[in-house]
């Protein structure tokens, strides 16, 4: 089938347009060959006949939908012109897509807006990964650079070109980042800060606002980023072309100068810059000819304080930065000197001497004034040998100053480049490879152009010419692998162009021979260019209309060039004078920029680049060097780089011209993508075989086409047999080695034969699935008629049944109705008489109980006036009782103290003796004074009252007899009751009764009122209880919220707080690095060679403190005072006048022999402590066995009194049984003092604070707190601190150390600072700890890449911390009595032991990372879970890959049981260490959302894995990993959540995308999504079969509405941020108590040198 049969009825076609270049249109009937005309019917609807005379002028044919939106333009079927244009529009527009590729070439359209696709986790997501399997962007030509580069070991180049506008810059700031991060991330060093700080310096001196563009760069610049042998940024260095100077002294209207001099001029206000004399940009006439002095959304101040940054990251020193500044705002100044005209016709000039501006630009560069204003207007001659001053005219005056201007700032800029590069510049080696990314001005055309086009123009002719010979190479070399049969491809080469600018007698060379010439002219200059050019070059024409103008036939368009001004550009001379004056400035910067270069120089770095000198004097040929010679050589050096390099090529194209947002212009656009040459990419692949595919590929999409028998075996034979019968020309197709490659249009003509086999095979499956589906349906109505009447006679049968059971039941019910009303009434005779019985008797009962309720309330009067009468009486005697106890105990207290004050002057001498031990004593008389008091004070009362109690005990019984007898009296006495009594007793009952009734009413009304008001009260009730309960849930969700925030700020805090210890962590290993590197280069210098012990090491970087010298080390007062009764401070030798060997015989303390006490002070004060420590102990010994009797005798009266007394007495006997009880209390906490104090004054802790070892305390009766505290220890000798951590942390093997039980280095290392904290000694306390600390970071140095040895050591770190927290002395010991803290303040060390395990446990993600990284996305995203899955179709694309694509296979063993393998070992060895399950969760949670993100980012980036099956796929691989973290119970701890995107994104690829209901469902279901991840994966949704839809524009439409009215509680964002990092929080765990008996250490250690003790 020929390509001209795809022209039938239905196809698409591209028609040109004047406004839309081409529009897309339909065709109404066939094309057959010989028809003139085609009918075809337009977007609009509106129909025409488009004329096509031969064949060859058919219009182009559309490419298939499911092609539309394509990253590749080589991808599509039909390469050419519209099908380009239509493809960037839709990705431009419809998918915001602003990046696209054509072939090698990445196509960059300016969005004019800022998109979140550049951050962090963006590189993160690009590093690594094949440029043909991600979606377009800037920083996939960079990473395919920079691979290439690694991988090759080749330069490479990045030419990054385009309009003014384009955003050039921007692209080469964003791959100099990506370079920096991916280059810097290995050794962390201030290179890659410096390469990023170079951007604000070189866009504030060499960018400026245009029409066309606000930041425009106006210089081209080549940077080439130096990388070392690791991949590491180790040095930079930059060239730069063509600066357009003229901008300096002259702006278009709407335009600005460049950035820096409106950057100081808006900081004027600045102290350091008040010398500067700055104002207003408005009020310089180099910043004010544009009439726009400001740049929307732009701070000119704040930009100066990042050009200041950035000098200052650049080593450039302050004072050296404002001599800058000082230059910068003379060239301002200069502008500004007002030169005016005098004499005859103006041919003289001259500046005031007063000029203001001319004063301030002489004070600036430290000049003299006169003589700058003398040269402004006045020039040197030699004539004839002799030198003659002529002066110069106004204009030619004001011309001078600006070319003094302009090459102020050039020197400047080149000056400023020098520096930037020495500051760039690797000074520790040499760089292995560079990458050079080349920002460089595209072609220009405007309605003048002058010599600065003209060079620009000619270096995109030089480049062009590279670009076309590089793809013309590529494409060879393809066809060459492939090993086909090819020939010559043509392509235009613009060689002859290039040779008519740089040729022999050329327009370069003709202009510097007309710039030699005495008196060249640009007209004389133009009449050469005719004579040689004019009807000899193709390229060089004449305009009709000028005789000062030519026009040069560049690649991309045609340009007219006017001649005025060619001949001053190419010289760009400046006077010597003025630079004589500038060479002899006081400032030295200014001096060094005019300094003449030595002559010699082919091309000398002089302060002129780019002019001559003009002077009396012959000027050296150096000096005559044209502007457009040294263009051409640095053009010609920068060639000569670029053809040494492997490129990439980065086209930039601004969509419009105003500058709008997301705006397409098809006009400006087609003619960018003929000027860049992305079009002759396209002409050039179409030119061959732009068509290719992998015989696998092939075989997958046309088997339906292939006959014969097909083999699976062998794909490539069965093509090969098969294809001839499809397409009979054997032109249009060619077998290669691994593909079969077709030309253009070819693939679509598989395509519908594709099509149309399978809708015939389609039609004849619908003809029997719609046969089969008749006869089911006859099926089913005849089986339904057949239920019906079934159901129909069923429920006649059931009516019939229903009535008779209805006549039944009415019979019943009458009968049953009759029944029970005769029953009523019987029952209700029965109730009435019945309730009347109950009246009567009610009655007569309720009248005996209110006789009984008076008589009661008689008697209670009676009772309670007797016992007040009682009570008062008693209160009475019991204060007198109280005052005559006062008194009693004041004197008996007077008594004792005179007592007191006698001892006290008795014990005179002992208390000179014992002073440490007065204060404590004289506290534990007084309290035992106290007690005594209190207890005699007890007894006195119990006395008091017992006496009290037997007196009124007595006065009651004699009370009692006397009524008694009384009453006897009184019965005796009584006449009988008459009957008129009787009768004022009937008639006042009956009174009574009355009265009675008549309250009972009352009381019924009162009653009513209290219900109506207690039903009042309950409504208010239920009311208040409704506010309470909404206020308490408004309160409690406002502190719920308040507890959210503050948990958040908690966790950002502890996040913060670890990413600076990560940070710390990471110096600290820079730091050892630097050291080590240090070492080793002294020790290469050294001549000689010392071998050291491995532990020299060890001890430098030990804290832990000297040992002991002769003299001992005592501590200071406040520490003793914290263990001791005695008070150190006083050391003097015992006095003579009472021998100590008579006091400790009379106290009863063995004597001890001397012979270990070495010091006469020592022995008196161990003598001194055992004779206070007995004394102490008799005595509280003593008070505490008189306590306990008195106590015991207390409660035995105690007992006696309660047996003794009655129910009067209970009280009393009560209060004192409380008394009683706190007295016990008081005891029992004297007894726990007492048993500290005996503890505290061991003889062990003394000697230990004076820094001797002693032997222990003979005491025949230890406590057994103080045998717990004493042994079951390990002590470490001071020597062998070094040793310990050597052999049990440092060296420790990795066999060993997992051999080991969990946690026995940490048990063996507390037990020994334990030990040491019981020796008193707290400096070596810390210094082992800090030892421990230093000894396993170096281990965890020495096991970086060791997943089981980090998780051993994050083990005994988290030990040893909860260790030291559970026994500081800081830490609460309520309820764990059998616990005896640390005597040394250990909360430092804790918190060094903290972030060592967040170091650990750092270092153990990272480990992990690294594993887990290179595989998550083959694993989750293109391994193979479910087989078959993902081979059932094959979407119809040409199948060329990148020509500079790294062809790496996919990782080996990359599947889900890798990752899965990786994530177990990780579980192993966490349990192997007994870690709490709460760290696991934190690990697997951050894991897990490494694995989701870094999974979803990819995704988010790949067209080819958005589609239906590779949704099934994850969701798969996703229940994978939901199922094993189940197994291990580790979905708790926010695991399981961080897979909830990757869910939502398989459901995505699964649903619907048609309708506005599948959209609310997408919308509802994906809620951990943002909404530009489910845009951007509706955009990328690819079909990968006929069966499925490609997502329609307007059902994304759709869903971004419906995605408007989501609230999300995240900012947008397109990626995940792999590089989050989870706070984590350590539990505390009270360990159990550690001994020494408990442990087992192998002999494998060597640590038997520790004695237990």
């Amino acid at each position: 089938m020929a390509t001209t049969e795809l022209y039938t009825k239905g196809a698409c076609v591209w028609v040109p347009d004047p406004d839309a270049v081409w529009v897309s249109a339909q065709l109404l009937r066939d094309y057959r060959p010989g028809d003139q005309q085609i009918l075809i019917q337009l977007t609009d609807g509106t129909e025409t006949e488009c004329p096509v005379m031969p064949p060859a002028s058919l219009p182009p044919l559309g490419n298939p939908d499911i092609l539309e939106g394509e990253n590749d333009l080589t991808a599509l079927t039909f390469l050419h012109e519209p099908a380009v244009l239509h493809n960037l529009r839709v990705r431009f527009l419809d998918y915001s897509s602003i990046y696209t590729y054509c072939g090698i070439v990445l196509v960059a359209l300016n969005p004019y807006e800022q998109l979140a696709i550049y951050g962090e986790e963006v590189i993160d997501a690009y590093s690594g990964q094949d440029m043909a399997d991600i979606e377009p962007h800037i920083f996939s030509v960079a990473e395919d650079a920079y691979r290439t580069m690694i991988r090759e070991e080749k330069n490479q180049s990045i030419i990054i070109s385009g309009e003014s506008g384009s955003g050039k810059t921007v692209s080469a700031k964003f791959t100099m980042r990506y370079f920096a991060v991916v280059g810097g991330a290995a050794q962390q060093t201030s290179v890659e800060e410096k390469v990023l700080a170079s951007n604000p310096i070189m866009e504030a001196i060499g960018n400026a606002k245009t029409t066309r563009n606000d930041n425009s760069s106006r210089f081209g610049k080549y940077i080439e980023i130096g990388f070392g042998h690791k991949g590491d940024i180790i040095g930079a260095n930059m060239r730069t072309y063509l600066l357009e100077k003229s901008r300096v002294v002259f702006q278009a209207a709407e335009e600005r100068n460049y950035h820096i001099f409106y950057q100081l001029c808006a900081s004027e206000d600045l102290p350091e810059f008040r010398s500067l004399k700055l104002d207003s940009a408005e009020n310089f006439h180099y910043t004010n000819q544009g009439r726009n002095i400001h740049i929307p959304d732009t701070d000119d101040a704040v930009e100066l304080e990042r050009t200041r940054n950035a000098f200052t990251i650049l080593g450039v020193q302050p004072d050296q930065q404002m001599e800058i500044f000082h230059i910068m705002a003379a060239i301002l100044h200069l502008g500004n000197v007002n030169i005016q005209a005098s004499g005859r016709g103006g041919e003289r000039s001259y500046v005031d001497a007063h000029d203001r501006s001319l004063a301030i630009f002489a004070k600036l560069l430290g000049v003299e004034g006169a003589q700058m204003a003398q040269w402004l207007c006045h020039r040197r001659l030699a004539v004839g040998g002799e030198m003659l001053v002529k002066p110069m005219t106004g204009q030619q005056a004001i011309e001078a100053r600006d070319a003094l201007a302009k090459h102020m700032y050039e020197q400047l800029f080149t000056w400023t480049v020098q520096r930037l590069n020495s500051s760039l510049r690797a000074h520790r080696q040499q760089p292995k490879s560079f990458i050079g990314v080349l920002d460089i001005y595209g072609f220009e055309t405007f309605d003048r152009n002058s010599f600065e086009q003209f060079c620009i123009n000619y270096a995109n002719e030089k480049l062009q010419q590279q670009f076309n010979r590089h793809v013309f190479q590529l494409e060879q070399e393809e066809y060459l692998r492939e090993q086909l049969p090819w020939n010559r491809i043509e392509f235009s080469d613009n060689q002859p162009c290039i040779a008519l600018i740089e040729g022999q007698l050329g327009l370069l060379d003709l202009l510097d021979e007309e710039c030699r010439m005495p008196k060249g002219s640009d007209e004389n200059w133009a009449r050469k260019l005719y004579d040689q050019h004019l009807n000899h070059s193709a390229h060089f024409r004449k305009p009709r209309m000028s005789n000062s103008a030519f026009i040069v036939l560049h690649f991309a368009d045609m340009v007219q060039y006017e001649c005025d001004g060619f001949l001053d550009k190419n010289r760009d001379t400046v006077f010597e004078e003025p630079i004589n004056i500038l060479r002899a400035s006081q400032s030295e910067l200014v001096a060094e920029l005019f300094q003449k270069e030595p002559a010699g120089e082919v091309l000398p770095k002089s302060s002129l680049p780019n002019g001559s000198l003009r002077s009396g004097k012959r000027a050296h040929r150096e000096h005559k060097l044209t502007v457009g010679f040294q263009f051409r050589q640095s053009l010609q050096l920068l060639m000569e780089t670029l053809n040494s390099t492997t490129p990439h090529y980065v086209r930039c194209i601004k969509p419009n011209d105003l500058k709008q947002p997301f705006l397409f212009d098809p006009k400006r656009a087609v003619q960018q993508l003929r000027a860049c040459g992305v079009l002759e990419t396209i002409r050039i692949s179409a030119a061959g075989y732009p068509s290719r595919w992998t015989y696998e590929e092939f075989f997958t999409r046309y088997r339906v086409l292939l006959r014969g028998s097909l083999s699976t075996d062998d794909v490539r034979r069965s093509c090969q047999r098969t294809l001839p019968d499809l397409i009979p020309d054997p032109e249009q197709y060619c077998f290669g080695k691994t593909k079969v490659f077709f030309r253009a249009g070819q693939v679509a003509v598989l395509e519908k034969l594709r099509g149309d086999k399978l809708h015939a095979a389609g039609v004849l499956i619908q003809s029997w699935v719609r046969g089969w589906l008749q006869r089911k349906q006859y099926q089913k109505l005849r089986w339904a008629a057949l239920i019906l009447q079934r159901y129909t006679r069923g429920t006649l049968a059931r009516r019939l049944a229903w009535s008779l059971r209805y006549t039944r039941a009415a019979l019943i019910i009458q009968k049953t109705y009759r029944m029970l009303a005769v029953r009523q009434l019987y029952v209700t005779i029965r109730e009435a008489t019945i309730k009347i019985q109950s009246f009567i008797r009610g009655t007569q009962a309720r009248r005996i109980y209110r006789q009984m309720l008076v008589e009661r309330a008689v008697v209670f009067l009676q009772a309670r006036v007797r016992g007040w009468l009682a009570r008062c009486r008693f209160r009475r005697i019991r204060g007198a009782v109280v005052f005559l106890q006062c008194c009693v105990r004041r004197w008996a207290a007077r008594k004792e103290l005179r007592h007191l004050r006698a001892e006290a002057r008795s014990v005179e001498k002992y208390r000179e003796l014992n002073k440490g031990m007065e204060v404590k004593l004289m506290q534990l008389q007084l309290r035992a004074d106290q007690q005594a008091r209190e207890s005699a004070s007890l007894r006195e009362t119990l006395q008091a009252e017992r006496e009290a109690y037997s007196s009124e005990l007595e006065q009651l019984r004699s009370s009692l007899q006397k009524l008694q007898t009384q009453l006897r009296e009184n019965v005796i006495a009584t006449p009988l009751i008459t009957e008129k009594q009787e009768e004022e007793r009937r008639r006042a009952e009956e009174r009574h009764a009355q009265e009675i009734v008549h309250l009972k009413q009352e009381i019924e009304a009162i009653r009513d009122k209290r219900d109506a008001l207690e039903k009042e009260k309950d409504d208010l009730a239920i009311h208040l209880q409704e506010q309470e309960k909404s206020q308490q849930e408004s309160r409690q969700q406002t502190v719920d919220q308040a507890d959210a925030s503050v948990r958040a700020e908690l966790e950002e805090e502890r996040r913060r707080y670890q990413s600076l210890l990560r940070e710390f962590t990471r110096l600290e290993q820079r730091y050892d690095n630097l050291r080590d590197m240090s070492m080793f280069s002294n020790n290469e210098r050294s001549r000689g060679h010392r071998r050291t012990d491995s532990t020299v090491s060890l001890e430098a970087l030990s804290p832990v403190s000297t040992p002991f010298s002769s003299s001992p080390v005592f501590p200071s007062p406040e520490e003793v005072r914290r263990v001791s009764v005695t008070s150190p401070t006083d050391r003097r030798p015992w006095s003579a006048e009472q021998p100590m060997d008579v006091l400790m015989e009379n106290v009863g303390v063995a004597k001890d022999t001397a012979e270990k006490m070495k010091g006469e002070d020592l022995r008196h004060a161990y003598d001194a402590v055992r004779v206070a420590n007995k004394f102490l102990e008799t005595q509280l010994l003593s008070q505490r066995a008189q306590w306990e009797e008195e106590i015991s005798a207390l409660r035995m009266k105690l007992q006696e009194a309660r047996g003794r007394g009655d129910t009067a007495g209970d009280a009393e006997i009560k209060d004192l049984a409380e008394q009683v009880a706190v007295r016990d209390q008081e005891c029992s906490r004297l007894r726990r003092e007492l048993k500290e104090l005996k503890h505290t004054v061991t003889l062990r802790r003394i000697l230990s604070y004076a820094g001797l070892t002693m032997a222990e305390s003979q005491d025949p009766s230890p406590s057994p707190q103080k045998n717990q505290m004493l042994t079951g220890l390990l002590e470490c000798r001071k020597k062998d601190e070094n040793k310990l951590i050597k052999n049990l942390i440092t060296d420790t093997r990795v066999e060993v150390g997992l051999s080991l039980p969990s946690g026995l280095a940490a048990g063996v290392l507390f037990l020994c600072i334990r030990q040491a904290d019981c020796s008193g000694d707290q400096t070596r306390v810390k210094g082992l700890c800090g030892a421990t600390v230093g000894g396993i970071k170096n281990a965890l140095k020495k096991h970086g890449n060791d997943l089981d040895m980090t998780a051993m050591w994050l083990k005994n770190a988290y030990l040893l911390k909860d260790l030291l927290q559970q026994h500081s002395p800081r830490q609460d010991m309520k309820g764990s009595e059998e616990l005896v803290p640390l005597v040394t303040d250990v909360q430092e060390s804790v918190r060094a032991f903290s972030d060592l395990c967040i170091q650990a446990y750092q270092q153990l993600l990272s480990i992990s990372e690294s594993r887990l990284q290179p595989i998550i996305v083959p694993a989750m995203l293109e391994s193979e879970t479910i087989p078959g899955l993902s081979g059932s179709s094959v979407k119809p694309s040409s199948g060329r890959k990148r020509a500079a694509s790294d062809p790496r296979a996919p990782a080996e063993g990359a599947s889900m049981s890798a990752v899965l393998r990786e994530l177990g070992a990780l579980h192993t060895a966490l349990s192997r260490q007994d870690l709490p399950s709460a760290l696991l969760e934190q690990a697997f949670h951050h894991l897990i959302y490494l694995l989701a993100a870094t999974t979803l980012n990819s995704l988010l980036l790949r067209k080819d894995m958005c589609c239906w099956n590779r949704g099934l796929q994850i969701r798969y691989n996703v229940s994978l990993l939901e199922e094993w973290l189940r197994s291990r119970s580790l979905q708790t701890g926010g695991a399981v959540t961080a897979l909830e995107p990757l869910i939502q994104v398989a459901q995505l690829l699964q649903m619907g995308k048609k309708t506005e209901a599948d959209g609310q469902a997408m919308v509802k279901t994906c809620n951990a999504l943002t909404n530009q991840q489910i845009v951007k994966i509706l955009s990328l949704y690819t079909p990968q079969s006929d069966t499925e839809e490609r997502v329609t524009l307007n059902f994304i439409r759709i869903v971004q509405g419906l995605l408007k009215g989501r609230s999300e509680g995240q900012p947008p964002q397109l990626l995940r941020d792999v590089r989050r990092v989870f706070p984590v929080t350590f539990p505390y765990q009270p360990p159990a108590p550690v001994s020494a008996a408990q442990l087992k250490t192998p002999e494998s250690l060597k640590i038997s040198f520790l004695r237990r003790i």
